[in-house]
Formats: structure tokens, C-alpha cells, sequence
């Protein structure tokens, strides 16, 4: 009895060895980066209605800046490019939760968002700064002394330009941002107040003519990648850091902005 005992034991042993081989082993997951290039495809969160970072053409197309960087991810990996449309709410879970590689959707940083997901270098503007002629000489505060500038009231611009603002310049304060766009392009208002997506949605006679004077909150924008994911974070890295040395990003900043890129996108 205990000689058939003791084979059972070892029959027993080695079925659970086997099973055990078959099963996947938790501490081998390959990382996103292998992941990507074993299925040949990575899936990228994109804005779907946020102009000029990313929307819907007259082709029903997505385009926009944010469109443009998302192609050259996948043109530098060698992938296909699996664009996934998302709303603001969504772009963190789907990203957390894997059914997307990367968020590249105007994402900002704050320290809420750094405990759940990394963020590469900023490679996309976003300011609100104060607007006006090519010849007038605004470098700073105090260049606005004696100077009418339009803003929308109540607004995140207004309050930062009540903070800086000489008693002498006289902030025109309007109920919507069409009334202090319409009050800087007719001449009523010398400068504009405003963000730079505002700025973007210029004709482009009328950005040639405007030129941004001051900065005055600048919120950079950042492609969100999972923790942990080290190498392609430094993949991404490497290629923004590439195209804005080669001046692909800025050409692409001109085209959807209508503006160069800032330094705190150049620089970062």
C-alpha cells in the first residue's frame, strides 16, 4: 500500500509540474513597448472635439496638432497607428486601465495626475497670455501702462492680468471671449487677453498681425504614459526631443496655433 502511495505522490507532483509551466508567469509580462511591437499596432488616445489639438474635418477626418504627433509615434515605432477618440474624462482610466498605449490629448500636469501615470516631456502649448500688433512695444507689466486691453470677464486671464496690470491701463472686460476678440480686431482694444487655442482659431491675416507680448499662466501639455513603463517613455522622449531639434514640432506648432512654440515646450 504504501509502495502505490508513493507513486501516486509522484504522479500527483509531476501533473502539478506541468500545469504550473503551462500557466503564464506573473513576473514575465512583457512591457507596453514589447507589446507594441509584437502586435505591430499602438493605440494612441486622441482628442475628438478640441480644436486645434484634435477634431473632426470637413471630411468627418481627425486632424489637429495632437493628431499630427501621434502619427510620427507610430511612423518612428514602425507601427500602425490605432487612433482612439476619447473625451477629457476618459483619457486617464482607458489609459490605466490598458485599452490605450499613450494619451496624446492636450493632458496637463498636476501632482493628482503624477500618482497614477507618468508623463513625458511637454511637446504641446498651452498659455494664456496677452495679445497685440507686431509693432507695439509690450515686453512686460509695465508696457501695459496707458494701454486698453480686452479680456473675458471672470475669467482665469482676467484674474491674472488684474494681478499685474498698472492702475493706468484700462481692462476692457466683455461677457464672452467673441465680444474681446471683436473689441482687439476692430481696433477698439490695443491687446487681447486670451489663451493661445483662442488665438489659433485666427484667419490668417489676422495672425500675422498678432503677436503674443506677455505670458500669463503657461500649462504645457503632456503625452501621459502608464508607471513603470520606462523604455517606452524614453522612446517617446528621444522623438519629441528629436523633433524639436530638427524643427518638426515647431512647423507643426505653426500650422494648427499659428504661433512658434514657447520656450517652456522647447526647453522642457
Amino acid at each position: 500500500m504504501k509502495r502505490y502511495a508513493g507513486v501516486f505522490l509522484c504522479v500527483f507532483a509531476s501533473v502539478i509540474a506541468i500545469a504550473g509551466s503551462l500557466l503564464p508567469a506573473a513576473e514575465s509580462r512583457a512591457d507596453t513597448l514589447d507589446d507594441i511591437q509584437d502586435r505591430r499596432v499602438i493605440r494612441i488616445a486622441v482628442p475628438k472635439d478640441t480644436p486645434p489639438f484634435g477634431a473632426d474635418n470637413r471630411y468627418k477626418s481627425l486632424e489637429g496638432f495632437d493628431i499630427s504627433v501621434a502619427r510620427m509615434i507610430a511612423l518612428e515605432l514602425g507601427v500602425k497607428l490605432d487612433m482612439v477618440p476619447l473625451a477629457s474624462a476618459e483619457r486617464i482610466p482607458s489609459l490605466v486601465n490598458r485599452h490605450v498605449d499613450l494619451v496624446i490629448s492636450s493632458l496637463g500636469k498636476n501632482p493628482e495626475r503624477l500618482k497614477q501615470i507618468d508623463f513625458s516631456q511637454a511637446y504641446a502649448p498651452f498659455y494664456l497670455g496677452v495679445f497685440g500688433a507686431p509693432n507695439l512695444d509690450v515686453k512686460n507689466a509695465a508696457g501695459l501702462a496707458g494701454k486698453s486691453i480686452a479680456v473675458l470677464k471672470d475669467s482665469i486671464e482676467d484674474a491674472e492680468l488684474t494681478k499685474i496690470a498698472p492702475s493706468s491701463a484700462s481692462i476692457k472686460r466683455f461677457t464672452t471671449n467673441k465680444e474681446a476678440e471683436q473689441s482687439y480686431l476692430k481696433g477698439e482694444s490695443s491687446l487681447l487677453a486670451a489663451g493661445n487655442v483662442l488665438i489659433s482659431a485666427f484667419t490668417k491675416e489676422q495672425a500675422e498681425n498678432t503677436r503674443l507680448k506677455i505670458v500669463l499662466k503657461d500649462s504645457p501639455c503632456f503625452i501621459g504614459v502608464n508607471k513603470n513603463e520606462t523604455a517606452l517613455l524614453n522612446k517617446v522622449n528621444a522623438m519629441l526631443s528629436s523633433i524639436k531639434k530638427n524643427g518638426i514640432l515647431n512647423i507643426n506648432a505653426q500650422r494648427w496655433f499659428k504661433a512658434p512654440l514657447p520656450d517652456s515646450v522647447l526647453h522642457s
